[in-house]
């Protein structure tokens, strides 16, 4: 069988690479679809892959499946369509909202598979098949071993890592970076990791210092092993730093607010950041039911489980030709951006 990744944005690398690994070790071959700017980002062994730009070049490889961690994917392009997600942000609507692009959404944990058997039964077209987030074998695997002597971090300072949401609706950057070069203690370094889309005024609000580090990696992951602490709000990003079984404090959080402490006013965050340092096991066993009903699976092994779920989609002929709405609007989207924008939608 031919897959096809979709990328459209830097960070969807690390999502994607435990696949690519899977697929390695199989008889399938792959390809990928990136824009030039993603194509720089890309790591060095990769430029040996089939990296394909334009639509005639995708077609041509005719892939079995499409694979695509974001929102948007070309409709010319052929093939099996699949979400696999770019986060675990299961709080915001917005991760179950439906553009009629997917035949196949490949949901992390029975807290979204439910959520989306829910909208199935209304629109019945697509398939829901619970695979676990790639991302997580990512995590999971990374090779962390002497981070701190990478990232010149002495062994006796703390790790305080900062990953707020570019929701504005949600994000707790405005309300928390006045306060944190105030608050930040001598045997600590903070690491500072903005998302591509938050306002850019927000980031350059704050600079790198002796004990701040902008972070301007695409991947998180090394952060997320090398810190004590994560503070957020409502990002995904947490569920990913909880996988390793670590504090996270969060500001105003939307939905569960019993995963690691949450604080109410900036004032707050201090006390917080101390109480997590002396205790990093106090909500232990709620990190680990919640990631019971969002990521159950921390075996490693969710991108050899993503590709024998879609082999068993075609040996069993699960899609039957079920035909997706028009979708004329979005379509017309995809080809203005391809025109006029040059890029690819998120």
């Amino acid at each position: 069988m031919k897959f096809l990744f979709y990328i459209s944005k830097k960070y969807s690398i690390p999502i994607i690479e435990p696949i690519v690994k899977s697929l390695i070790k199989t008889d399938h071959d792959f390809a990928l679809f990136v824009s030039q700017k993603v194509r720089k980002e890309l790591p060095g062994n990769w430029q040996e892959y089939k990296i394909f730009s334009d639509v005639y070049s995708a077609k041509k490889f005719n892939p079995d499946f499409v694979l695509i961690s974001g929102n948007f994917v070309d409709f010319r392009i052929p093939g099996i369509k699949v979400q696999i997600f770019h986060g675990l942000g299961v709080e915001k609507q917005s991760h179950y909202k439906i553009r009629h692009f997917f035949d196949v959404y490949c949901t992390s944990g029975p807290y979204v598979t439910e959520k989306f058997k829910k909208i199935q039964k209304r629109m019945k077209y697509f398939l829901i098949k619970e695979t676990g987030w790639p991302k997580i074998d990512h995590i999971i695997n990374y090779h962390a071993e002497e981070l701190r002597e990478k990232l010149n971090i002495p062994k006796d300072k703390s790790v305080v890592l900062f990953a707020p949401t570019h929701s504005k609706r949600m994000q707790s950057a405005e309300s928390l970076l006045p306060l944190i070069p105030k608050i930040i203690k001598e045997d600590e370094i903070w690491f500072l990791k903005f998302h591509e889309l938050m306002n850019k005024e927000i980031r350059d609000s704050i600079l790198s210092t002796k004990n701040i580090k902008l972070i301007t990696d695409y991947d998180i992951t090394p952060y997320l092993h090398l810190a004590d602490i994560l503070i957020t709000d409502t990002s995904s990003v947490a569920y990913e730093f909880m996988v390793l079984d670590k504090p996270v404090i969060t500001y105003r959080t939307q939905s569960r607010k019993n995963k690691g402490i949450d604080i109410a006013q900036p004032s707050m965050l201090r006390e917080a950041i101390d109480r997590s340092l002396l205790d990093s096991m106090e909500y232990q066993q709620n990190r680990i039911n919640h990631l019971k009903e969002i990521n159950p699976r921390t075996d490693g092994k969710i991108s050899e489980n993503l590709i024998s779920t879609l082999e068993k989609i075609i040996a069993n002929n699960e899609i039957q030709n079920k035909r997706k709405p028009l979708n004329l609007f979005r379509k017309f989207q995809i080809l203005y951006h391809e025109k006029y924008k040059k890029g690819y939608l998120r």
